[in-house]
């Protein structure tokens, strides 16, 4: 076992010995994940809706003035679909319908006739050298997709197995569209089912993601240290959550090796941000939560939050760019 997944073990066993929850608690969670993976998930494949409007949309129904029909529809059909996944939890074993009715719900509104069922053509995947599953073979291969993973389960650190998972499903590609997505939504799966909590890849690890993940082609490893430090942050930021709403007591003693301390609230979070860029000019996320000591789940949150409030804005290229202080200011 990696330190990586030593870390992540650590951080369940002091998340479960906060269990059993109150009702209240888990619905909350389960609302807060919803926006979040949401959000995320839909991010990573270029759906313009920030976190905030993904919120609007989901919650209240509405439209966002500007922004395309597909977007709002991907948002609302990621939402369905992770509602759905918690039914998904208790069942035996993973079966072929469960992930067809994933995707139908997920696809439903952007195309009917192509939800939940295997794609029939070709599809070639953008800056990536390697082939996908031709549609005449996917059927067989999604079956071998299930077998493997029915198999596993139980023998394999449920993080890499819902690493591997999610590496092995996008290599099939088995629908039209929608593939990267089903593909997070099965590692969430995998992740609940063996009594994880959910984990959210941030959009700020985008070009890493893709890297990673295009290299697991031929060496997994470092996509599966990838969704391990993903699932660390989660964790990390669910923690934080549980001892910061004063509700669930965290228990000292071995957590702090792997909880991030971290003092005050949103409002003194953002100005301590703010005080990082006013320095450091052009900075990106990983370095400000770096600096800062946060997770970059939670640093990224705080970003939205101040890019939102016009306090700070992004410049420059995805990859390269970085922070810097609005004027107002």
């Amino acid at each position: 076992m990696t330190n990586k997944l030593k870390i992540a073990y650590n951080n369940n066993e002091a998340i479960k010995a906060n269990r059993p929850f109150d009702e209240q608690v888990i619905k909350s969670l389960r609302c807060y994940y919803r926006i979040g993976l949401t959000y995320s998930s839909n991010a990573l494949e270029g759906n313009s809706l920030t976190e905030s409007e993904t919120k609007v949309v989901i919650e209240d129904g509405l439209t966002i003035e500007g922004k395309p029909l597909k977007d709002v529809y991907e948002a609302v059909g990621h939402a369905k679909a992770y509602d759905h996944l918690y039914s998904l939890v208790q069942k035996q074993t993973l079966e072929e319908q469960g992930i067809l009715m994933l995707h139908k719900l997920f696809y439903q509104q952007i195309d009917e006739n192509q939800a939940g069922i295997y794609r029939q053509v070709p599809v070639f995947i953008s800056g990536s050298q390697y082939a996908v599953t031709p549609p005449q073979k996917i059927a067989a291969e999604m079956k071998r997709f299930i077998d493997w993973y029915n198999a596993s389960e139980g023998k394999v650190h449920p993080v890499r197995l819902a690493a591997l998972a999610h590496q092995r499903f996008v290599f099939i590609h088995p629908f039209i569209d929608g593939n990267g997505r089903m593909a997070r939504l099965l590692m969430n799966l995998s992740l609940l089912r063996n009594d994880y909590t959910i984990a959210i890849i941030p959009v700020v690890l985008r070009q890493k993601y893709i890297a990673s993940l295009e290299a697991a082609h031929t060496n997994v490893e470092p996509f599966v240290e990838l969704i391990a430090d993903c699932v660390i942050a989660t964790q990390t930021d669910l923690l934080r959550l549980l001892r910061e709403s004063g509700g669930v007591k965290i228990e000292s003693g071995g957590v702090k090796t792997v909880v991030e301390e971290e003092s005050g609230g949103v409002k003194h979070k953002q100005e301590l941000i703010i005080q990082v860029i006013s320095k450091y000019p052009g900075i990106n996320t990983p370095a400000i939560a770096q600096h800062l000591g946060l997770s970059l789940r939670s640093t990224q949150r705080y970003i939205q939050q101040l890019t939102e409030q016009d306090s700070i804005f992004f410049k420059g290229a995805p990859k390269t760019g970085g922070y810097y202080i609005s004027k107002k200011t």
